[in-house]
């Protein structure tokens, strides 16, 4: 979190929404502060500007890590991880009640590389539900 300024963090984190670019989890019911994440990590000379950050929950955070690419499952192709600064969520991703998904080589293969259907992180979307914070982008 350290070398992103404040002013930039209070941008992406309302830009999101408060939710994780990726798997679409609202802040407000974690204890963990989401990360900031570099879409293109800094690695493989992705910048720390609005372009290239986005509000990720821990666990898609860390899952995520400076990879690029991932395998989708379907067709075993090496494809792109979802880029929520260049594409839209819903091309690649939909609900089936509180299981994501992924709709597109891209979007199965960032669904599986990030575990984004454990049993955990389906048990923490059932409370969504409860709250009225789940689907989150809503399917309007």
């Amino acid at each position: 979190m350290a070398g992103i300024p404040a002013a930039l963090r209070r941008l992406v984190i309302k830009r999101a929404n408060n939710h994780c670019e990726y798997c679409g989890l609202d802040q407000i019911s974690q204890v963990a502060t989401f990360h900031i994440d570099h879409v293109i990590p800094t690695a493989s000379g992705g910048e720390t500007s609005p372009d290239n950050l986005a509000l990720a929950c821990v666990s898609c955070s860390l899952r995520k890590g400076a990879r690029l690419s991932a395998t989708d499952p379907q067709t075993g192709a090496e494809v792109p991880l979802y880029n929520p600064r260049q594409e839209v969520w819903r091309d690649h991703f939909q609900w089936d009640g509180v299981r994501l998904v992924g709709t597109t080589p891209t979007g199965r293969a960032t669904v599986f590389a990030l575990a984004m259907n454990r049993p955990t992180v389906l048990l923490i979307r059932q409370e969504e539900v409860y709250w009225g914070r789940h689907p989150y982008p809503s399917g309007d």
